[in-house]
């Protein structure tokens, strides 16, 4: 009998990792509630043993063996249960048509681009967890930015991992959040920060879950920090909410030697704001946030070192004033159609090198730096409908911007110009299926395709751009000007562009 027993003992310690592996990694409290029955099992039968006078010993022995070896490999399943690694795989095609200001119809092109992301998240203690994501972007037959995509600039701080590149796989976010600070609902966070696609975007880009803090018009990637608080609404009608205080730097200068070396007057460039959670209960969220950038730069360093000495030449760096911004959005879904509105609201502050200058005027001798303060504001909609029997969702979106509106997004996720920083109207519509690929192995799975169609009615010029002043491409004067403009520097200006995109996606 006590053979019998040791040896079903010894049986459930061999088959406990196996349970474990097919449990997908069992829990650290479970691993050890188990080790503790074992071992209870094991006292009880030593004293058996002890009263038959050492029958079985063998049996025994065996035991005592597997129990160490399962507390030993216990402490190894327990540190590999700390991480979780989870990422997507995007294959995009893109097609690209426009018409410029000089009645120069551009070619059409297509482009293809893979991008790679693999997230990680691991605790180190109870309250403490490090959060990363590595991504690698890059188009078909290049190692480098192709000509043409995002404004034609190369990779800089603010558009890393973003803008198509090289095979290279670099850090797109790492930070560390330390949660329920004195047993409070407050945390601290250090990092490069998760600022890139959020609300209201994973509607449009099929995640269906928020993938970043703040509001789309803020999409720029940085380093910084924030503060937190979560709280509670009395009603279960208003849900729960969060605030937070957050800080970052979207341009370095360097050391004071290398400002003197260099023979700039710039200086670094931070941001601070809020970005506040009104509430969130269900589908429905409502969130308001508000932020500077101080001393913004008239332009980031690029890591071209052919394009950044050219740029050196015609525009050194240097610190032009501050940019105030504040922007809300309401999101919402009724049975299968979800819905948004977002409403954005900028304002230029310039020193005494100005913004939105005059440069032909400038040239001329007939007027200097622009120091107006100058308002701009935006308006975007968009909704989606599901239609889940066919895995299939259809959706349509709008978006205006004025004269003088500024998004701070030079990560956005538009190959060849961010939609959301256009002066003018844009329209787009796209429908994403659910590919029918079997059955969800992890709760991230899921494969589809997305087409879309976008259609650029520019109003005004220079998109994202805060140095050179708006010309309205209605006004056949500021157009002559403009083009005179575009002579001299070698440069045209879009005033319609179509773009339509197919993309294969993967989550795992």
């Amino acid at each position: 009998m006590v053979k019998k027993i040791s040896m079903l003992a010894l049986a459930g310690l061999i088959a406990l990792p196996a349970v474990a592996a097919a449990s997908g990694g069992a829990n650290a409290n479970d691993l050890e509630r188990k080790i503790e029955e074992l071992s209870m099992q094991l006292d009880q039968l030593k004293a058996q043993m002890a009263e038959n006078k050492g029958a079985g010993s063998g049996d025994l022995t065996d035991l005592e063996n597997a129990v160490s070896d399962l507390e030993d490999r216990s402490d190894a399943w327990d540190l590999a249960a700390r991480f979780k690694f989870y990422g997507d795989f995007r294959s995009r095609l893109d097609y690209y048509r426009a018409s410029y200001t000089d009645n120069y119809v551009g070619k059409s092109n297509t482009l293809w681009t893979n991008r790679f992301r693999l997230n990680m998240r691991v605790k180190a203690t109870e309250n403490v967890e490090f959060k990363a994501r590595l991504a690698m972007y890059k188009a078909w037959g290049m190692q480098s930015t192709p000509a043409g995509v995002n404004n034609n600039t190369p990779m800089w701080d603010g558009t890393s991992t973003r803008t198509p590149d090289d095979s290279a796989l670099r850090v797109d976010r790492a930070f560390i959040n330390w949660n329920n600070i004195g047993g409070a609902p407050i945390w601290f966070s250090i990092g490069r920060r998760p600022t890139t696609d959020g609300p209201p975007s994973q509607i449009r880009l099929g995640a269906d879950e928020r993938m970043a803090t703040p509001v789309i018009f803020m999409d720029w990637p940085f380093d910084g920090i924030s503060v937190g608080y979560a709280y509670r609404w009395g009603s279960e009608a208003m849900g729960t909410g969060r605030v937070r205080f957050c800080y970052g730097r979207g341009f370095e200068d360097g050391m004071s030697t290398t400002e003197l070396q260099n023979n700039t007057s710039a200086d670094d460039m931070d941001f601070a704001g809020i970005s506040w959670d009104i509430m969130k209960v269900g589908n429905r969220f409502i969130n308001f946030q508000s932020f500077a950038a101080f001393n913004v730069m008239n332009r980031p360093t690029f890591e071209d070192p052919l394009y950044e000495m050219g740029m050196e030449q015609m525009m050194p760096q240097d610190s032009i004033g501050n940019i105030y911004h504040t922007s809300a959005v309401y999101l919402d879904k009724v049975s299968d159609f979800n819905y948004f509105l977002v409403g954005g609201w900028s304002h230029a502050d310039p020193n005494d090198n100005g913004m939105f200058n005059d440069i032909i005027g400038m040239s001329m001798g007939m007027t200097g730096p622009n120091t107006d303060n100058q308002d701009g504001y935006t308006v975007y909609v968009g909704g989606r409908y599901d239609i889940d029997s066919l895995g299939l969702k259809l959706g349509a979106e709008y978006n205006y911007g004025s004269e003088y509106w500024l998004a701070m997004n030079p990560g956005h996720d538009d190959m060849y110009s961010a939609k959301l920083a256009a002066r003018g109207n844009v329209y787009e519509i796209y429908g994403i299926y659910d590919l029918p690929t079997g059955e969800a192995i992890s709760k991230y799975a899921k494969t589809f395709i997305r087409l879309g169609y976008q259609y650029y009615d520019y109003s005004y010029s220079g998109s994202f751009d805060w140095n050179f002043k708006p010309y309205d491409l209605d006004d056949s004067m500021d157009v002559q000007m403009l083009n005179g403009m575009n002579a001299m520097m070698g440069t045209n200006t879009v005033d319609h562009a179509s773009q339509v995109y197919l993309t294969f996606e993967a989550y795992f």
